[in-house]
C-alpha cells in the first residue's frame, strides 16, 4: 500500500502546487480511502494508485466536468 501512496502522492503533487500542510493532509486522506478499499479486497497496486488519483482529484473538484469549463454545448 505504501507504494502506491507514494506513486498517489508524487503525481499529485505534479499536478497541483500546494502546500506542505495541504499535502500531508491529502496523504491522510488517501492512506485512509485505500485502506477501505484494501479491505474489501483490492491488492493490485496499480488500481489502488489510479482509485487514489481519482479520489483525490474528485475531492478538490479538479476532475468536475461544470469547473473545467465544458457546458455540454
Amino acid at each position: 500500500m505504501e507504494a502506491a501512496i507514494d506513486r498517489i502522492m508524487m503525481t499529485y503533487d505534479l499536478l497541483l502546487n500546494r502546500s506542505a500542510a495541504a499535502s500531508a493532509e491529502a496523504r491522510a486522506k488517501v492512506t485512509e480511502y485505500l485502506a477501505k478499499l484494501m479491505e474489501a479486497g483490492e491488492r493490485d497496486t496499480h488500481r489502488l494508485t489510479v482509485c487514489g488519483l481519482t479520489y483525490l482529484r474528485e475531492l478538490d473538484g479538479s476532475s468536475d466536468p461544470v469547473k473545467a469549463g465544458y457546458t455540454g454545448l
